[in-house]
């Protein structure tokens, strides 16, 4: 029996349609029929193209009678249609007048902003030809089997954060996956995720975008948008990363990926780009938006132009209340129907720029996402600045909900694991979790990291003074000048055991620190094997080994794994180290949960400068729930020199014990070296030590 609103009304070369349902937006398969909602608010009237799949022209087009536009959506109910051959796309009229910032033509054809599967990228890498169209919205049916799986919703202070691309991770020959570059691929290196220890993966952004969006070739080496930060849809996932895509079925993929995740343990981070889109300024294509609703949709100069706060020719209007539902719609749309855990927002700060784009005291859009019933468990995290010059590092409007990219955390950690020693103080105020930034609020407010996608790989921090990114065709201009980097004495590969002692140091150096200071860790995917861009520091366009993980790494650098690895369960197995709060008083241990010192216990000058310092943990049984008191010494030598550290007094049952120490090249972690309450220990240059007392 049919519902009274699924009757048919109208007909057109063999198509049965009505008027449809204003809600949800998309095209949604209903009862015998599909659903199209789309809308614009100045457009004075919009056409429904619908192809056979693959086909350059339309088969049928249906414009929407004036009874079909409520408001301004426009709605409309068709029957008859085989969802796995059919694509779609419109047409929308209304006045082109670039200096008011109305371009609409229709000559165009436009995607659906809401489209859930996007046709024209299923193969990655496969180039167009000359006749072949842009992007078009495919229906997909939401029918996936979930078998009982949620988003995890573990608690942010557990979080290991492996930064991940999709692509990258396991497209190397010597990854030994079947499905090389998918979400498939991923799936088969659970295992040596759960061996690691990661519990998080943040994915470089698997929204759909054309990786042939200013393609080049340099020096014989095709160049291509490889990160994928220029969205073209934002509620498809990212076909080209999909084996099944051919099939259409990339939706499926994703989620069966997520959902053994889920299995395991691991929560899935989307990283999310709302600042701008892939239609870029005047010049650029029209995709959708350009189209549909200019004015809305994009932040205009007042004689029509794009502002460009996003260094890539245009600015998202996120604070218009059209564009702040649709951002929403989306984030609700990627928690429910895939069960994302959370995600982390590339230049965030243009997410609280207003339509003139000045900074907002309290941005809505921000608000109503820290409040928002469906993400109320997801994990929000902010990079917090932009390419017009705003940098919000621990001003961020938060709403005690938002987590930020640490910048400050990163630049301090680097340039005091190098040798300079002015930076001290900040790097203790960065390791305790950042309270001068997050005026007391919670160390899960910052998420500390020393190496991103965007700079140098852990590995290249240590073996490189200056980037080489000559391979991207820009005369080496690309990428930040400001690395804070330091080479250990050689420039790149080199064949100098010393050099490479010191290199291998230095990374554990900073892993250990990372992993010790209170927030939320995040690293590279490969960082724990040494994994090298050859010294990019930019490597957007580096669709090849430059980018790809060489899981050969593994075996050549596996005392770094082993010791990443094991810093990891050491960070899990101790939640003093993970406390969300900035408790730093005499606990039931009757120490100070967090205190710092210099080589002597109990003093120093945290306002000086220093290369030598330490900062003791007193884990209190009664409130971590652990079996018994802990207390967890970290020593650092970043000076060139050795330097003699006495070691704290502590209860007379409890003796001191080597855990790790960045200084032993054949470090075994099942023995342990003993040393007593009042004993000194030697550190080596460039080097670190935790000791735990038991």
């Amino acid at each position: 029996m049919r519902l009274v609103d699924t009757f048919p009304t109208n007909k057109i070369k063999g198509l049965e349609y009505r008027i449809g349902r204003i809600m949800p937006f998309g095209a949604t398969v209903t009862d015998g029929g599909v659903n199209f909602s789309i809308y614009s608010t100045e457009a004075r009237g919009c056409t429904l193209l619908l192809f056979n799949h693959g086909a350059n022209k339309p088969f049928v087009e249906i414009p929407f009678p004036e009874e079909f536009r409520i408001g301004d959506v426009y709605t409309m109910m068709v029957f008859g249609l085989n969802i796995e051959t059919v694509e779609y796309g419109y047409r929308f009229d209304g006045e082109y007048a670039p200096e008011k910032g109305l371009r609409f033509d229709k000559s165009k054809v436009l995607l659906d902003p809401y489209a859930k599967s996007i046709s024209g990228r299923s193969v990655w890498g496969k180039e167009r030809g000359k006749d072949d169209f842009q992007h078009r919205g495919q229906i997909i049916r939401e029918d996936y089997d979930w078998e009982g799986d949620k988003p995890l919703e573990l608690l942010q202070q557990d979080l290991i954060i492996y930064e991940m691309h999709v692509r990258s991770f396991t497209a190397h020959q010597s990854s030994g996956v079947k499905y090389k570059g998918t979400y498939a691929g991923i799936l088969e290196k659970i295992p040596y995720l759960k061996e690691l220890g990661i519990n998080c993966i943040e994915l470089m952004p698997i929204f759909e975008f054309d990786e042939f969006e200013n393609s080049r070739v340099v020096n014989g080496q095709r160049l291509l948008n490889y990160w994928g930060y220029s969205t073209v849809g934002f509620f498809a996932p990212k076909a080209g990363y999909a084996a099944s895509a051919p099939f259409g079925m990339e939706s499926d993929e994703l989620k069966n990926m997520i959902k053994h995740l889920h299995r395991n343990g691991i929560e899935v981070i989307l990283d999310v780009v709302f600042n701008h889109t892939a239609e870029g300024n005047e010049n650029g294509p029209y995709i959708s938006f350009k189209g549909i609703d200019n004015r809305n949709y994009y932040l205009l100069t007042p004689d029509g132009g794009y502002y460009n706060f996003s260094g890539c020719g245009n600015t998202m209007n996120c604070n218009n209340p059209v564009v702040r539902n649709f951002i929403l719609d989306c984030l609700r749309y990627w928690v429910f129907s895939y069960h994302v855990d959370g995600f982390r927002f590339d230049l965030a700060s243009i997410l609280s720029r207003d339509e003139d784009g000045h900074p907002m005291m309290n941005p809505p859009l921000l608000e109503s996402l820290a409040h928002d019933a469906v993400l109320g468990k997801s994990v929000l995290i902010a990079e917090a600045w932009d390419a017009g010059g705003l940098y919000q590092v621990g001003s961020f409007p938060s709403y005690n909900r938002w987590a930020e990219w640490n910048g400050k955390y990163r630049d301090a950690i680097r340039q005091f694991v190098k040798g300079t020693g002015e930076l001290a103080p900040e790097a203790y105020r960065r390791i305790r979790g950042s309270e001068d930034l997050y005026g007391g609020k919670s160390p899960l407010l910052s998420v500390n990291f020393i190496t991103c996608h965007d700079g140098f790989t852990l590995n290249d921090l240590v073996s490189y003074n200056d980037k080489h990114n000559e391979g991207n065709g820009e005369d080496n201009r690309d990428g930040s000048n400001d690395n804070y980097s330091w080479n250990c004495g050689a420039e790149g590969e080199c064949d100098d055991p010393e050099v490479n002692e010191c290199r291998l140091k230095q990374m554990k150096n900073f892993m250990t620190i990372l992993l010790t200071s209170r927030g939320m860790p995040m690293f590279l995917s490969g960082d724990e094997f040494a994994n090298s861009q050859k010294g990019n520091n930019n490597a957007y366009c580096q669709d090849n080994e430059i980018s790809y993980l060489d899981w050969n790494d593994i075996d050549r650098n596996r005392e770094l794994f082993e010791y990443v690895k094991n810093l990891i369960a050491f960070r899990k197995a101790h939640p003093v180290l993970t406390s969300a709060s900035y408790d730093f008083g005499p606990n039931g241990t009757g120490y100070p949960e967090l205190s710092f010192h210099g080589t002597t216990p109990w003093e120093l000058d945290e306002n000086a400068s220093n290369l030598s310092f330490a900062y003791l943990y007193a884990e209190d049984h009664t409130k971590f729930g652990t079996k018994k008191d802990t207390f967890i010494y970290v020593l650092v030598n970043s000076y060139w020199e050795k330097r003699i550290f006495h070691l704290p007094i502590i209860p007379n049952n409890m003796n001191w014990h080597i855990k790790f120490d960045t200084n032993s090249s054949d470090f075994n972690f099942k023995k342990i070296k003993k040393y007593s309450n009042k004993e000194t220990i030697e550190l080596q240059p460039r080097s670190t030590i935790i000791l735990v007392a038991i």
